[in-house]
């Protein structure tokens, strides 16, 4: 666990992967956070130049990934802005000793402790998410710009890396996933970010 002003930085199961808590400043009024500021970002060693944000809405039972971009590879600072969210970071590293390992996190607006929490993932993993709300949105900055051609994809029920998605919460739905990752390949046959 690292602090910089302003912001708490949490270890996860996954080396370079993050929690980051923004500080909450409340009264009777609501509340206020700075959720991002250059300078603070800079000093606790996470990016501080994020050039695209992207922002989804889906229904409950979506599940989106497993993402990641060759060329161009993306890291993301991941918010959910409203219902609930498992959120998952799998290492494409080829030389990290976490290659092949993922963790899955469970974000939603606010922590049950009343704590904003953004989930950073770095470049090199891939990254998706299950919709265990009615509705989510969930929004985040990236270090690179969208690159179609270096666009690709995990099937997120992949043997191999077997991620214990919760589906239990789901109430006996099979999630929904879009044309381009059902097509995704196993983890096996990807094509993988080179070594840095």
């Amino acid at each position: 666990m690292r602090y910089a002003e302003g912001v708490q930085i949490l270890d996860t199961p996954l080396r370079d992967v993050k929690l980051v808590q923004p500080r909450r400043f409340g009264d009777d009024r609501g509340w206020f956070a700075e959720v991002f500021n250059t300078s603070t970002f800079g000093a606790s060693a996470l990016p501080d130049n994020f050039v695209q944000d992207n922002h989804s809405f889906s229904r409950k039972g979506v599940l989106r990934g497993l993402h990641y971009q060759l060329g161009k590879p993306q890291g993301k600072l991941v918010r959910c802005l409203s219902g609930h969210i498992w959120d998952v970071a799998v290492d494409l590293r080829r030389d990290s000793p976490d290659f092949g390992k993922y963790a899955g996190f469970d974000l939603k607006p606010m922590t049950d402790t009343g704590d904003l929490q953004m989930l950073w993932i770095p470049e090199g993993f891939g990254h998706g998410f299950l919709v265990l709300s009615e509705t989510a949105e969930v929004l985040y900055k990236t270090t690179n710009l969208y690159h179609p051609a270096g666009e690709r994809s995990i099937r997120w029920d992949d043997a191999t890396l077997a991620i214990d998605w919760p589906l239990a919460a789901l109430g006996g739905l099979t999630p929904v996933v879009s044309a381009k990752d059902e097509a995704a390949v196993l983890f096996t046959a990807a094509e993988l970010p080179p070594v840095a």
